[in-house]
């Protein structure tokens, strides 16, 4: 079928959607950096592009054609419980509006709406049966299912996907149904957080500070990640380099004889982050290769030093953030080719996972 791709991003849904076998014939986006990813990643020659979709007039919409299907992740900001939860007070909610007005121009046979499951009961649930209630006056009947990116990818990220079916056009039932979780075995694991690396001296632990472990999944990405981007702490040995890695670049088994000291064995107190806690010293997670810190006459109870033993903290690249939403590699590194580190986590955080989009389409 024959798609049009508004608030497009990086292309989500157009690339679940070509996956599927249908066929993109436009798209919009405002975001001139998203645009530049966009291009990149996808062949758009001979395509309708748009950008600020409310500067797009009726005639020009009537001139796209014959439009199967209008997908649309549209902007989420004021439905979010992240956010102001303003609704249609908010100038992003009422962009909603605009698929309304396409819809009733082109009158697809579907709308494949996307956005935070905050929406739902946003206002009590008066906002979301403001949509319903839009769409069964454009004439589409509506259908729509929370689904988990982690029964497809390792990210916890609950949205709702939208359906509706104009009436009369003899489409089928789309919702529900389970995850054939075609991408990564991620049902049995859960958030692994393996401690924070918060600030020493602040009594806010924040999601900004989390660290998970390699093991679990992740938090949901969001568009200012590139600001405090996510930490994951990873095995630090290479288990078919044991013998290759000494001077303490390897951590020694309990019984194991120590390396010989060397001049340069000059470490001072290494802290790895930080445990949940109001007690700063307490809650502290000190490296293994350091010194430790002063011994007190109170070691129980949670008082006693803490060490991280095989791990260390690093930041994920824009490359996994990408990954963690369905894109494959090759997409990525078109798009790194025209855009920033901080742009690609942006975009990343801002798009949908491609391959929950995948699932759907397949059911088109």
């Amino acid at each position: 079928m024959r798609f049009l791709d508004l608030f497009a991003g990086i292309g989500g849904f157009r690339l679940g959607m070509e996956q599927a076998g249908h066929e993109c014939v436009g798209f919009c986006e405002i975001d001139k950096f998203a645009r530049e990813s966009y291009k990149a990643i996808h062949n758009t020659e001979n395509e309708v592009e748009m950008h600020d979709i409310t500067t797009v007039t009726d005639e020009f919409v009537r001139g796209i054609g014959s439009v199967d299907v209008i997908c649309g992740g549209f902007p989420c900001q004021a439905f979010s419980i992240a956010g102001k939860r303003r609704g249609f007070e908010d100038t992003r909610g009422t962009l909603f509006f605009e698929i309304a007005r396409f819809a009733s121009i082109l009158r697809p046979r579907y709308l494949f709406l996307e956005n935070v499951k905050g929406l739902l009961n946003h206002e009590g649930g008066a906002t979301f049966e403001t949509i319903l209630r839009a769409m069964d006056e454009l004439g589409y009947d509506v259908e729509w299912q929370v689904l988990n990116s982690k029964d497809y990818v390792p990210q916890n990220r609950e949205r709702v996907f939208i359906i509706g079916h104009l009436r009369g056009a003899g489409t089928e039932k789309i919702f529900p149904f389970e995850s054939s979780n075609g991408c990564v075995d991620t049902k049995r694991q859960g958030i692994n957080i393996v401690g924070s690396v918060r600030p020493i001296g602040s009594n806010r632990w924040g999601d900004k500070d989390v660290v998970y472990g390699s093991n679990g999944i992740t938090g949901t990405l969001l568009a200012t990640d590139y600001k405090n981007i996510r930490k994951v702490a990873i095995p630090v040995l290479t288990p078919d380099r044991v013998e290759k890695r000494q001077n303490g670049r390897r951590f020694k088994e309990n019984g194991e004889e120590m390396f010989t000291l060397t001049a340069q064995d000059r470490h001072g107190i290494l802290i790895a982050g930080r445990l949940p806690g109001n007690h700063d010293q307490n809650s502290r997670v000190y490296k293994t290769q350091g010194l430790a810190p002063t011994l007190s006459t109170m070691q129980g109870g949670g008082q006693e030093p803490k060490i991280v033993e095989g791990y260390e903290i690093r930041k994920l690249t824009p490359l996994e953030c990408w990954r963690l939403q369905g894109f494959p590699d090759w997409a990525f590194k078109k798009a790194a080719t025209v855009n920033s580190d901080s742009q690609l986590y942006k975009q990343a955080g801002n798009s949908v996972t491609v391959t929950v989009i995948f699932e759907i389409a397949c059911r088109l």
